[in-house]
Order: C-alpha cells, then structure tokens, then sequence
C-alpha cells in the first residue's frame, strides 16, 4: 500500500483462533475510514497456523505487511519490530492480537490527537478478567506511580495512538530490557487519556501468563525507577540504626545492672540480619550488573526473518 497515514501495529502469538475475527474487524475498519490505513502484524514466532495464515492475508491484501521473526522474541520486541517497519506518515496505533483493545476506537483516537497531542493512550475503566489478574494490575500501576521517576499513566498499556515523530524517537531508543509504556511516558511531547471498556480476549487462550506479567512489572520497575537500589540504602542505614540502638541498650544493661544479653540467640540474630541484608543488595546489585552485561553485548533486540509488504516478500 503507497503512503498510508495510519499504521496499525499487531504482535501475534499462536492466534490462530483470534486472527479472522481479528481481521474482519479491522477490514471493516479500513472500509469505512477516509484515512490510508495500513496493517503490520508481527509473528512473534508462533507454532500454529498463524504464520501461514499471515502469509496468506500478506500476499493477497496490499493494506497488510506482515513480519515474521526468527523464534518468539516476547510481546515487547515484537511490538518494537512492528514499530520498526510502519511506514505511517501520520501515526501508528499499537493493538493486542486478541481484540481486547477495539480497533474501532481508532476513529476517537485520532479526532483526540487532531486536538495538538502526540500521544493518546487508551485508560481502562473496566477490565473482564478474573479479581486475581485485576487486583494484580491495579496494584502494579498504582506502585510504579509512586515510585517511578517520570509519569506513567494509571491502568494504561500499549494501546495507544502515537505520532510519527514520537515512534521515531522510540526506534532511536536500543535498551534490551524495554517497557514501552514507559518509554512512551519518558519521551514526553502532549499526551493525553481516553476511557475504554477492555473487551474479554475474542478467541484462543490468554499468552500472558503471570511469570510473563512478572518480568514486564520488573523491567518496568528497574528501568523506571530508582526505587531498588534506594530500598537497600534505605535497609543498610535501618539495619545500622537498630545496631546502635541495641549498642546503647546494651552499655546502659552494663552499667546499670551489670549484665548483658549473651549467648547463641543474640549471635544467631545478628548474623541472620545482616547476611539477609547483603543478599538482598548482592541481588538488587547484581540485577542492574546483568542488565548492562545484556545490553553491552549489542546484540540486535531481534531477528527478522521475513517481510511480506504490498503483496510480495522480501
């Protein structure tokens, strides 16, 4: 498709239930809209029918390119390949495979970014998942607002509209450990919330399990905030201070009565409390160690190993 204005992004793993609602949707979608609006789906290594069914969709519908990685690379990277490859002069609207974030809203974000807004990021008002799933989220958000150093919007994900020179910056940005939504926050320029409803996942079985929520919660924690590193500092002094005060209260023992606590139990919990603090910062430390060890390598953050655009592949 020649000069589209609107991009829209789409990584995808194993949906090969999800793809055809996906694309019927966003067909009608393209169909009903003035704007040149073309389609990037990013397999992210799948092991069913999708990357034949891509391939098949690629080669017969100019308004899709579609990109293949090499192995499953995770949601983020592929997210980034997608951004990578739109050629959106205007915008790209990022989007889950799996229609829980309505393609259809499109239309309302885009009136909002003609308002002057580089980035408009959809809020989700009502989530239609289990109170575990919820409860772990509501909490999550509400912990990196406090503890991060720039803005992150509350109970706000990839989905968004994003101005072509904001996804620019953000294929300039080359950490390894990514957390887009943060990113997205750190670059700056007007951004600004929309409301949605968050749609119950259309077909298939949910690929973000909680070990896979856990390390985007971590990469978002460590990269956007300096939280860790100040909590160690903050038990080392408090680890300190009950050493004083345990001193004092001892030599005031001595000199009053003339005793003092002795024996197994009083040794066993000194040490116990201080090897846990070291642990705790060898850890903390070694985290960060093994991030700039990652990112030292300047390794490429994935691997394309096909693209299908305008009906051919290259």
């Amino acid at each position: 498709m020649e000069n589209p204005v609107i991009s829209i992004v789409a990584p995808l793993y194993n949906e090969q239930e999800a793809l055809p609602l996906l694309v019927a949707r966003l067909n009608a979608l393209m169909d009903a809209s003035e704007l040149r609006i073309e389609v990037v789906l990013v397999d992210d290594g799948s092991r069913d029918k999708t990357p034949l069914m891509m391939q098949q969709l690629a080669l017969s519908d100019a308004r899709y390119s579609c990109v293949f990685l090499s192995r499953n690379h995770g949601h983020q990277l592929a997210l980034t390949a997608g951004l990578s490859e739109a050629v959106g002069s205007e915008a790209i609207m990022v989007i889950d495979g799996d229609l829980q974030d309505p393609p259809e809203l499109l239309t309302e974000l885009h009136a909002k970014m003609k308002e002057g807004y580089d980035v408009v990021y959809a809020v989700r008002k009502k989530r239609k998942e289990g109170f575990v799933k919820k409860s772990a989220y509501f909490l999550f958000y509400r912990l990196m607002k406090s503890i991060s150093y720039i803005e992150i919007p509350l109970d706000s994900g990839d989905f968004s509209l994003i101005s072509r020179r904001v996804v620019d910056i953000l294929n300039k940005m080359p950490e390894e450990s990514r957390y887009i939504r943060g990113m997205r926050s750190w670059i700056g320029f007007k951004q600004v919330g929309l409301e949605y409803e968050r749609n119950e996942r259309a077909a298939g079985e949910a690929k973000y399990d909680f070990g896979m929520l856990f390390k985007l919660a971590y990469n978002g924690i460590f990269n956007f905030s300096e939280f860790p590193i100040k909590f160690v500092s903050s038990i080392g002094f408090g680890a300190i201070l009950l050493s004083l005060v345990y001193f004092v209260i001892t030599l005031i023992k001595k000199i009053t009565v003339g005793t003092v606590p002795e024996g197994f139990i009083a040794l066993l919990f000194v040490i116990v409390l201080f090897s846990g603090i070291q642990l705790i910062a060898l850890g903390l430390i070694g985290e960060y160690v093994l991030r700039i060890f990652f990112q030292s390598k300047n390794r490429p953050l994935y691997i394309i190993k096909q693209v299908i655009r305008g009906g051919k592949a290259n």
